[in-house]
């Protein structure tokens, strides 16, 4: 049995779908069953529903469980506010996932973490999932993370938000120069990764492997290729960090959904990149391409 903690979240919604499709019966912990719906297949999956931040309701969903994929995280696009809090669902949430495993006798557990990831200032976003990390590590179950870089496709709210920017902004403003680098992966390359680990646990146990795409690019050319998508052409403005910040920090106080945050911006202060072949390497595929993916589906 495999349960697939944010069961209905961007990952984890393409994690439990590949299950189904590959006639498996995942389990998957939702926060709500009803909006789940709209994510998971109707049929072949056990929807359960919990809140990895409330561990009295874990040990259920955890019963006669094998193997824990634990993909239930606040990712840096969100803004905190009202039931969003980084440090409950990250670092607490993590922890809770782990104790209750643990309870139900689970071997296994395969975390969806994140390329990058260090020790950082206290209280920020990246030492909160530093501290996940550490809380899967130290856990006591074989373990696997695999962190890759930023992710693509149907729902991926990096991309999402940036379309939605260059739709709405008289100019597109970046951050600093433009030159940071970036290896964008397809959400369903991640998902193939994240199966081998769960399937094949000699080979991939103790081990935390970061991956991207095959191609690198700068923010810039990012930017590039999405308005070429959508058929915009725009100025594309520099802005220093710090400036950033502050407007993204006015953002988070007005918009329900800011195209950029202050976290998110965390992203922006080293080359979120990784080597060019760590999947064929480590996985035995080359995974597809954000240039390709563009020009075959769009921003759908």
């Amino acid at each position: 049995m495999i349960l697939v903690t944010g069961g209905a979240g961007f990952v984890g919604s393409h994690i439990v779908r590949r299950l189904v499709s590959e006639g498996e019966k995942p389990r998957a912990l939702v926060r709500n069953p009803e909006q789940a719906k709209q994510r998971l297949p109707a049929a072949g999956v056990e929807v359960v529903q919990g809140d990895t931040t409330r561990p009295e309701t874990l040990d259920a969903a955890m019963q006669g469980v094998d193997t824990v994929i634990h993909a239930a995280f606040i990712t840096a696009e969100r803004k905190q506010g009202s039931g969003v809090n980084y440090y409950a669902t990250n670092v607490e949430g993590t922890a809770n996932v782990v104790s209750a495993a643990k309870r139900a006798g689970a071997q296994r557990i395969v975390e969806v973490g994140g390329l990058g990831t260090k020790q950082a200032a206290p209280g920020s976003y990246m030492e909160g999932r530093y501290l996940a990390d550490q809380s899967v590590k130290q856990s006591g179950l074989a373990w696997s993370i695999i962190g890759p870089s930023i992710q693509f496709g149907e729902g991926a709210a990096f991309f999402t938000g940036l379309a939605d920017l260059i739709r709405s902004a008289p100019v597109v403003p970046m951050v600093g120069s433009g030159n940071r680098t970036f290896q964008p992966i397809w959400v369903e390359d991640v998902t193939t990764c994240v199966l081998k680990m769960a399937r094949e646990p000699e080979r991939y146990d103790r081990r935390t492997i970061e991956v991207g795409g095959p191609e690198v690019y700068t923010y810039a050319q990012i930017l590039d290729m999405l308005m070429a998508t959508l058929g915009k052409r725009k100025l594309k403005v520099p802005g220093p960090l710090p400036l950033v910040a502050v407007g993204a920090a006015v953002m988070e106080a007005v918009l329900p959904k800011p195209p950029i945050t202050r976290a998110a911006l965390t992203l922006f202060t080293f080359d979120n990149v990784t080597d060019l072949d760590a999947v064929e390497r480590n996985f035995g595929f080359t995974p597809q391409s954000l240039r390709t993916y563009l020009a075959e589906h769009g921003l759908a």
